[in-house]
């Protein structure tokens, strides 16, 4: 089997406040943004790497989540505990710099894992866990 990773789904309460996260942040390029009865679908992704995208989704929009399951959501998220991704860089000190010279929510700061790799851990404006990986 041949199978690539094309888009992986998070999701954003501020459709701004994560255009302004990822694209002038982190440095992904905005590849799509769709509205949709006041809601918006982006999808974001890596410089050089049209395959990948990240695609950032109103939280619940599907008309089968029960009013319930919208708070347990919302709530998840608030904590920081609903979604997240594992991103990488070869230069984890630089992104870090810039992750904390934005204002991020750091979560914790580079070191050295047991398992072996070093990264570091921040969280969106939407309170997705993102780690990055340091490249070896």
């Amino acid at each position: 089997m041949d199978l690539s990773i094309q888009a992986s789904f998070l999701p954003h309460d501020d459709p701004e406040t994560a255009v302004v996260f990822y694209r002038d942040i982190l440095g992904f390029e905005v590849r799509n943004d769709v509205g949709y009865e006041g809601m918006r679908w982006i999808t974001v992704g890596p410089v050089g790497q049209p395959g990948t995208s990240i695609v950032l989704e109103p939280p619940a929009a599907d008309p089968g989540v029960t009013e319930h399951e919208r708070r347990t959501i919302s709530e998840m998220m608030a904590k920081g505990s609903y979604a997240g991704i594992l991103l990488s860089t070869p230069d984890l000190d630089g992104v870090f710099g810039r992750l904390e010279a934005s204002g991020a929510e750091i979560v914790q700061e580079p070191m050295q894992q047991q398992w072996g790799g070093r990264d570091c851990a921040v969280r969106d404006p939407a309170g997705n866990l993102i780690r990055i990986s340091e490249l070896r």
